[in-house]
């Protein structure tokens, strides 16, 4: 059997998708009890790369100290493995986060009113110190790749308990291993897949940790779910990019449709992460939903810009340390990898750290004990700074097709890895949602969602929380296949709709009810810009002081 992998990525990305969390987390890692470590969410970017092999893009979070630093990951095979960068995924993540947009209108109120209208391969191939056996554990492979240093091993499958074979053999290498155990461990052994270990190389601290890239033969991706349980926290966030031919599906667990009418459309972000925990609640906790689907083509250029790649072919040809590391710091610096390239190749005086001489570049140049050679140093930012940013974007850029899927699960969910499948009978899924909003003439308002609900709520931006008590997350739940349009498994479409009317607290009566007396303000189509929104609302007060004149004439 072949498998595809990838696992531990991140994010909260919300509130998920909203934003990254501030929290670091060990997710598929093993943690020290005495230092815990949760998981707080994972991102993941896969490309199926047409050729019998799958290429992750893996975002490790951590905090704790460094040297309890440990990662393993199942593997099938003996997989390539470089490293990428954390801007690179908060950028693809920034440009395919839902969006949820309210075009707006007036009621008509009176006669008087106005009308306004990747590169596979790289450093980190697996061959370095390969062919040694300890015990029935065999390391076939390792290495360094940024501030990491691994070993792939493959456990013999006769011995009598392969698994506990592979805890003894990385505990006695120092990785710290103690709260997953052999358990977790023994399926995917059994399953004849390897485990690549990660460890950050002695020079390197926590905030060198960023995500690494493993190409491996596959033919379609699976997240190994199961050690995360270890330490992830309740209702984890779990996102995923699929570049591929066609649109990727979660094969194996539920699709999610949700339901808007659970969104606070005025604070969106607020919500959403809930309606989804809750969806996926509802599928049995083993559920996605798709947030985007389309061309890869208009992602062109959001994970290196153009204007950085020309800054790039600019440094390149510098020759001046001090104005190299000027025009690098001014557009790069907050990339995965500085920190790094500049401690390999400068020499600092005596007490100054990295991040001193970073503070003032060009105080410390001035300093006799300074040293550096400015090919090295360019060298070390293009291989650990630039090229993991550009290889990301060519990755991404080298299927027709993305595919962004999330979900959110506790540990008690993670019992089946999530695996993914393509279809091309399914059409494109936009990211930005849009409902109409309409003012009626006493300012409150019925909001007309897509799925085709109507909501309605009283004078001022309040969703109508109260009203939604009993309401089902999921719109629908369907499983999908290779083929055609999918299965139903539950519909609550005609449930959501009972279930607005019949909590209704009067709003709808009390829009359709209001006087005749006002302005009308038609919007043209489309949505608000948005210094457009500033300008409804004095448009909006200009017409509700316009009508309370009139009444008090």
């Amino acid at each position: 059997m072949r498998y595809v992998l990838s696992l531990a990525l991140l994010s909260s990305l919300l509130g998920l998708a909203a934003a990254p969390p501030t929290a670091r987390a060990c997710g598929g890692l093993f943690c020290n009890g005495a230092q815990p470590v949760n998981q707080s969410a994972e991102r993941i970017l896969f490309a199926e790369n047409g050729d019998g092999t799958v290429t992750a893009v893996i975002e490790i979070l951590y905090e704790g100290p460094s040297e309890k630093f440990s990662w393993v990951l199942p593997v099938p095979g003996e997989p390539v493995v470089g490293i990428s960068s954390t801007t690179a995924l908060d950028r693809l993540q920034a440009q395919t986060n839902p969006q949820y947009q309210l075009q707006t209108s007036f009621a008509e109120c009176g006669d008087d009113g106005d009308r306004a209208t990747s590169s596979r391969g790289g450093p980190g191939s697996l061959n370095a110190g390969a062919g040694s056996e300890q015990g029935g554990v065999n390391v076939l492979a390792a290495g360094t790749v940024g501030p990491f240093d691994y070993q792939l091993i493959g456990v013999d499958a006769e011995l009598p308990d392969p698994a506990d074979a592979a805890v003894m053999w990385l505990e006695k290498e120092g990785y710290d291993v103690t709260a997953l155990g052999p358990a977790v461990l023994g399926p995917y052994l059994a399953n004849g897949l390897n485990l690549i270990a990660f460890r950050l190389n002695k020079s390197s601290m926590t905030g060198s940790i960023r995500p690494i890239t493993i190409t491996y033969e596959s033919e379609r991706p699976f997240i190994p779910i199961r050690p995360t349980a270890v330490a992830a926290n309740d209702d984890m966030g779990v996102m995923v990019w699929v570049a591929a031919g066609k649109r990727a599906i979660p094969d194996n667990y539920k699709a999610l449709e949700l339901n808007e009418a659970l969104i606070d459309w005025f604070n969106p972000m607020s919500t959403y992460n809930d309606v989804v925990s809750a969806a996926a609640n509802e599928a049995g906790g083993q559920g996605f939903v798709t947030e985007f689907a389309g061309a890869t083509s208009p992602l062109d250029g959001i994970i290196v810009q153009d204007f950085e790649s020309q800054q790039w072919q600019r440094i390149a040809t510098q020759t001046s340390l001090s104005v190299l590391l000027t025009e690098f710091l001014g557009t790069f610096r907050g990339w995965d990898g500085v920190n790094d390239a500049l401690a390999a190749t400068v020499t600092l005086p005596a007490g100054v750290s990295i991040e001193d001489f970073l503070g003032c570049t060009q105080c410390y140049m001035q300093d006799p004990a300074f040293k550096a050679d400015v090919d090295a140093v360019r060298k070390e930012l293009f291989e650990k700074v630039f090229k993991p940013m550009a290889d990301t974007e060519a990755l991404l850029q080298s299927r027709p097709y993305v595919t962004r899927l999330y979900t959110t699960m506790s540990a008690k969910e993670m019992t089946l890895d999530p695996a993914f499948n393509f279809n091309g009978d399914l059409g494109d899924f936009s990211n930005i949602h849009v409902a109409t909003r309409t003012f009626g003439c006493d300012e409150s308002w019925k909001i007309e969602l897509a799925q085709g609900d109507v909501v309605y709520g009283e004078p001022g931006a309040v969703w109508p929380t109260e009203d939604m008590d009993g309401q089902p997350a999921a719109l629908r739940i369907m499983q999908l296949s290779a083929t055609g349009k999918g299965t139903v498994v539950k519909d609550n479409t005609k449930r959501v709709t009972q279930l607005l009317k019949q909590s209704d607290s009067g709003n709808s009566a009390r829009f359709n009810g209001g006087d005749n007396d006002g302005c009308h303000v038609a919007q043209p189509g489309g949505s608000w810009p948005a210094h457009g929104a500033v300008a409804l609302v004095l448009l909006a007060a200009a017409c509700l002081g316009f009508r309370r004149r009139r009444r008090l004439s």
